[in-house]
């Protein structure tokens, strides 16, 4: 079976270059369409793979600049063939689920978000942007959110990676979307004799929605240990926000292995965003260790109260502090077990995600096969 999986962009390696990772777990021979493609920050990942790109990557400076070219994503998408496919897989957050194809080959779609900067955060990304950028956002959005629309009604199966990804899908798209859980690499994480030492992580790409500043405040005002372990744009405003404070650690973008060492050690995760689904709570999980998250959003889905974590309810340093105090109260209670912890971080198994997600593309199949 010749198969296409479609990935927005290769610019960076996180949560969502990982997923494709494990489509390609279960179909080794795909090939990969994307927007833009950095190679040397892929680092070898997807190397055995060909991958095309769009008329993008012509573009001088390409893989830096994609971001202010929104209004011309949709027709690169479309502009890619899949005749000659049996299947084509999406992996998207922004325009790759846009694409053609030809009635007779399924299109699965995993939706890791609609369009944020479309839809709901749309208002939230204007107020940050510069009067030009704010510009265009007003002239071009409109056509932008119907395109997202219309190319959202001709996938044959959506996927949601968790329940609150789904109600966004029903509420900007008007369609049902299986939900399936993305899997934990407990390869790579998994827990360790090492004692819990008294300090917090936040582990994530340092930009504005991941809310580092949340955890960079709370723990500067009750003066706690924080290791921040990831790099992005906030980097600079965050090290201002730290000042002087000995008890903020920056390490930057950090090996696996680092990684998984303060994982292994830390109190407990700092995770602030309003995320989608999250790979990294389920991660430290793994590693047995407790998360103190915004409640809201797909931390929801994969974090038990009071068992394996518990969650603060607004999305400002003093709720974030207060719930830091009150895990405190309850880890000198020893509420949070490292053996139940790790357990449910498992329960998220890659067996679980590939038989629902096969499952998934023979439905998508079968619809195929009523257009013929």
């Amino acid at each position: 079976m010749k198969v296409a999986v479609v990935h927005d962009w290769l610019v960076n390696y996180g949560g969502a270059e990982l997923f494709v990772e494990y489509l390609l777990k279960l179909y080794p021979d795909a090939d990969i369409y994307t927007l833009v493609y950095d190679k040397k920050k892929m680092k070898g990942h997807f190397d055995s793979n060909r991958i095309f790109t769009s008329y993008f990557q012509k573009i001088p400076f390409a893989p830096k600049i994609y971001t202010k070219l929104l209004k011309f994503m949709p027709g690169a998408f479309e502009s890619f063939d899949f005749s000659g496919y049996d299947l084509v897989i999406s992996s998207s957050s922004s325009c790759a689920k846009g694409i053609i194809t030809p009635p007779s080959v399924p299109h699965v779609a995993f939706i890791h978000s609609p369009m944020r900067y479309a839809w709901d955060l749309f208002f939230d990304y204007r107020k940050r942007s510069g009067w030009l950028t704010r510009f265009f956002m007003n002239r071009w959005m409109g056509q932008i959110r119907l395109w997202d629309y219309v190319s959202s009604q001709r996938i044959d199966v959506l996927i949601a990676n968790s329940a609150y990804i789904a109600r966004r899908i029903q509420k900007f798209w008007n369609r049902e979307a299986r939900v399936i859980y993305l899997p934990t690499d407990v390869s790579r994480f998994s827990p360790s004799e090492k004692p819990r030492e008294d300090f917090y992580v936040a582990f994530s790409r340092l930009v504005p929605y991941k809310r580092i500043d949340l955890a960079v405040s709370a723990c500067k005002k009750l003066g706690k240990k924080l290791v921040i372990i990831g790099g992005g744009s906030e980097e600079k405003k965050l090290r201002e926000l730290a000042g002087n404070d000995r008890n903020i650690t920056f390490t930057g973008r950090a090996s696996d292995e680092t990684v998984l060492d303060y994982l292994q050690r830390c109190r407990a995760l700092l995770f602030c965003a309003e995320e989608d689904f999250g790979f990294v709570p389920l991660e430290a999980q793994a590693c047995g260790a407790p998360v103190i998250a915004f409640g809201k959003g797909g931390a929801c889905e994969t974090v038990i109260q009071e068992k394996t974590g518990i969650f603060f309810p607004e999305q400002t340093s003093e709720s974030l502090a207060d719930a830091i105090c009150r895990f405190e109260e309850l880890d000198k209670k020893e509420t949070f077990k490292k053996e139940e912890i790790v357990s449910h971080a498992r329960s998220f198994t890659f067996e679980r995600f590939k038989e629902d997600f096969l499952a998934a593309v023979d439905a998508a199949a079968e619809r195929a096969k009523t257009k013929i």
